[in-house]
């Protein structure tokens, strides 16, 4: 069931360029319906020349209590936060804002649980396989965090930005939890693959790894949500991978969402 607007409706946006492809806009509001909240998720979209703008504005618009953080706006969104999670501020990364009493910004990053709890939907045990990810930015490097503290036993990562590649790796190793290392768009070896780039959102992208040579027992999966299913995992399907979709990402997040924004003062 849908709110009935009014001025009391607490609003929350979710900030991206591009926004077309964002899924939450209508499933978080439905969710905030179904727990008793007058609260909306609007799109916004919001050029990287202006997000510190709209960031300043925001802080000041009495009626936003959240903000919800996609492609390119991750990192910029951490700096703005007051506060944040202890795998926030390791990542140095947001994709979750709400306002605390204060009212400045308490951040999270959650991708890399919806990530993982996407895989586990499938039926997919993390722990100890060798896993390849495509992909540093804010998604990429939580989904590797998440990929190690999930048991991986090896984490290759493959970014075409060497500087922020190598940094995280740099940052990942020091939890001696798993090797990680550079990747390549290679696959074979490798029985878990996520694509955490935009590739694939628009029409002659390439793909993220060499397709030719995943093996048919790899579990792939996608950050992307538009189209449905992404060439790549279109592409993982006929070679016989298990997947999931960025949608089936969502998905598996959408509850987190909603109990951290929903949150009080104190609680991540």
């Amino acid at each position: 069931m849908m709110p009935t607007l009014s001025g009391a409706t607490r609003l929350y946006v979710i900030i991206g360029d591009p926004i077309a492809q964002a899924r939450a806009p209508g499933g978080v509001t439905a969710a905030f319906a179904a727990r008793g909240q007058d609260a909306i998720l609007v799109p916004v979209q919001v050029a990287v020349a202006d997000v510190h703008d709209f960031l300043s504005v925001a802080a000041r618009l009495k009626n936003l209590d959240g903000i919800v953080a996609t492609i390119p706006h991750k990192f910029v969104c951490y700096e703005a936060c007051a506060g944040a999670s202890d795998r926030a501020r390791f990542l140095r990364v947001v994709n979750l804002m709400r306002r605390r009493a204060d009212g400045k910004w308490h951040g999270d990053m959650i991708d890399g649980l919806g990530f993982v709890g996407a895989a586990r939907a499938k039926g997919i045990d993390i722990k100890d396989r060798r896993a390849l990810l495509v992909g540093a930015g804010g998604a990429g490097s939580a989904i590797a965090l998440a990929l190690i503290d999930a048991g991986v036993s090896e984490l290759a990562i493959h970014d075409n930005e060497a500087a922020r590649r190598d940094g995280l790796i740099e940052r990942l190793n020091t939890l001696g939890k798993a090797q990680v290392r550079i990747g390549t768009a290679d696959p074979r070896g490798y029985d878990l693959v996520a694509n955490a780039t935009p590739a694939g959102m628009q029409a002659g992208d390439p793909l993220p790894v060499d397709v030719t040579r995943l093996a048919p027992s790899a579990y792939c999966g996608c950050a992307i949500t538009r189209p449905e299913v992404s060439p790549f995992i279109e592409a993982a399907r006929k070679a016989g991978c298990v997947t999931a979709t960025g949608t089936d990402m969502y998905q598996a997040q959408q509850e987190m969402m909603l109990d951290f924004l929903l949150a009080e003062d104190g609680q991540d």
